[in-house]
């Protein structure tokens, strides 16, 4: 599979499609992704539904996107 090129964001910034501004655990979120991103791990525990998300690093690590709805997505423009 031919690799895909990374949307023109920080990898911290989630695309606003997939976390919106007002979620009201944006924050939370937001700091667990950076410690799992500062960390090297491959995700972190969702606080509202305790399901395992991967990090924006970990997912550009595969090359292209796998269209499922990633909320740390590094390929969404």
């Amino acid at each position: 599979m031919p690799s895909q090129r990374l949307a023109g964001r920080l990898l911290t910034e989630p695309h606003p499609d997939r976390l919106d501004q007002r979620h009201p655990r944006r924050a939370e979120i937001l700091a667990r992704h950076a410690a799992a991103l500062a960390a090297g791990e491959p995700g972190y525990t969702d606080p509202d539904t305790g399901l395992f998300v991967l990090t924006a690093a970990y997912l550009g690590q595969r090359g292209s996107c796998c269209d499922q709805g990633c909320r740390h997505c590094p390929y969404v423009e």
